[in-house]
């Protein structure tokens, strides 16, 4: 593990933690996260992953439990998806005051935001979420016992199981974000480690996912459900 404590930023920029952990001035207690550092690799991809590997050595060196999750999660299978904006760790909200002071102490510079479910990190110009509830499930123990440990560029960690990992994604689909293109290739890459029954049972009430469960099926990505068209035209 290798992060680097770099010098503090200006107090303005700084954002005094009153989040959902319970905890205060985060931001106090940590180093400059907002100036890319020259330790991190020019290229933003390599960056995030350096970020996620020097991450999960804290979390792992935490004693709590925790998983990889969002599009280093999807990366993390071998399903070829371009990193553009961060990298998502799921933890217990019980565990977060207790991660994010030891990250904090390893140069992150933690921010808690408006939302309640999560706080936001930074290290050298590349950001990371501390999740505590995936698209309003809460994280539980048992979805992190599910997580399968895998490399990721080298490091091995808990990532977020298959199924769960689609389960969330379909949860996440709304009116106003509904991006069809950027699921199908994690469906098709994940579709013999998916168990889509238990899918379309957590997802059944939601139209969005809904949509695009009869997509996976119309391109034969999965099955066709026994019935599916007679529920469908009810």
């Amino acid at each position: 593990m290798n992060l680097v404590e770099e010098p503090p930023v200006n107090a303005g920029l700084a954002l005094a933690g009153h989040g959902p952990a319970g905890s205060t001035g985060h931001a106090a207690r940590a180093a400059a996260g907002g100036r890319r550092s020259p330790s991190l690799p020019a290229d933003h991809t390599q960056a995030i992953l350096e970020v996620t590997k020097e991450v999960a050595g804290v979390l792992k060196a935490s004693g709590c439990p925790f998983a990889l999750v969002g599009s280093v999660a999807v990366y993390a299978y071998g399903i070829p998806v371009r990193l553009q904006h961060d990298t998502d760790f799921a933890v217990r909200r019980e565990d977060a005051e207790q991660v994010t002071t030891l990250l904090g102490e390893h140069g992150v510079e933690i921010v808690d935001p408006p939302e309640d479910w999560l706080v936001k990190g930074r290290r050298g110009g590349e950001q990371m979420d501390l999740i505590f509830a995936l698209a309003g499930r809460p994280v539980t123990a048992e979805l992190l016992r599910r997580a399968v440990t895998l490399p990721v560029d080298s490091v091995h960690m808990p990532v977020i199981e298959p199924t769960d990992l689609m389960v969330g994604r379909l949860a996440a689909l709304s009116e106003h974000h509904c991006d069809f293109g950027a699921l199908l290739p994690v469906a098709r890459g994940l579709r013999e480690r998916i168990d889509w029954a238990r899918v379309h049972e957590e997802s059944e009430n939601r139209p969005m996912a809904a949509a695009f469960l009869y997509l996976l099926e119309l391109l034969d990505i999965v099955r066709r459900r026994p019935g599916g068209d007679e529920r469908r035209s009810r």
